[in-house]
C-alpha cells in the first residue's frame, strides 16, 4: 500500500522496522545527466540477479526519480551520487545519497510545468519513503517496497 501522507515522508511504524539485510549492493555515481539511467539499470540488474523482480517497474519508476532529484538538486558540481539496494526479509529498500544540502519535499505541481512530480511519484508508487540525514553533509532519500519472503521465478 502506498505512503498516505499528503506532504510528508513517510516512516515505517515500530513493528514494520528493518531486520538486517539479507543482501545489499551499493554504486558510486558521478554526478551526470546519465546518472538516472545507469541508476536504473544497476537496480534492475541488482534485483534480476536477486530473483526480486516482482515490483521491477515501480522501483526502476522510484530509482530514476530519486537519482534524477540527486543530480538537479543535490549533488553538487562534480559530485558524486551514491546508490544503495538493500533486500530485507520481506521489504525492498532503495537509497540515493548527495552532498548537497537542503530536505527534498512534496510538492504540488504546477499545471504543464515539466518539473515537480518526482517525489509525488515516489510516494504513489513506493510502500514507505523518506528522508535520512548523513554523517558528514547531504542526505538520503530512500523508498522501501513490500514483497513477499519467497523470491519470483
Amino acid at each position: 500500500m502506498p505512503s498516505t501522507l499528503p506532504d510528508e515522508p513517510d516512516t515505517l511504524a515500530p513493528d514494520q522496522a528493518l531486520d538486517g539485510a539479507v543482501e545489499h549492493e551499493t554504486m558510486l555515481f558521478d554526478r551526470r545527466r546519465t546518472t538516472p539511467c545507469a541508476a536504473r539499470s544497476f537496480v534492475a540488474m541488482t534485483l534480476t540477479q536477486w530473483g526480486r523482480t516482482e515490483r521491477l517497474d515501480d522501483i526502476r519508476l522510484c530509482i530514476s526519480e530519486l537519482a534524477t532529484n540527486a543530480v538537479l538538486h543535490g549533488a553538487p558540481a562534480g559530485g558524486q551520487v551514491l546508490v544503495r539496494v538493500e533486500l530485507h526479509a520481506t521489504m525492498l529498500r532503495i537509497e540515493v545519497h548527495d552532498g548537497g544540502n537542503g530536505t527534498p519535499a512534496k510538492r504540488e505541481s504546477r499545471g504543464t510545468a515539466d518539473g515537480g512530480r518526482g517525489l509525488q511519484l515516489v510516494s504513489a508508487v513506493a510502500d514507505h519513503w523518506g528522508v535520512m540525514e548523513r554523517q558528514g553533509p547531504g542526505k538520503c532519500v530512500w523508498a522501501a517496497f513490500h514483497h513477499s519472503a519467497v523470491p519470483t521465478c
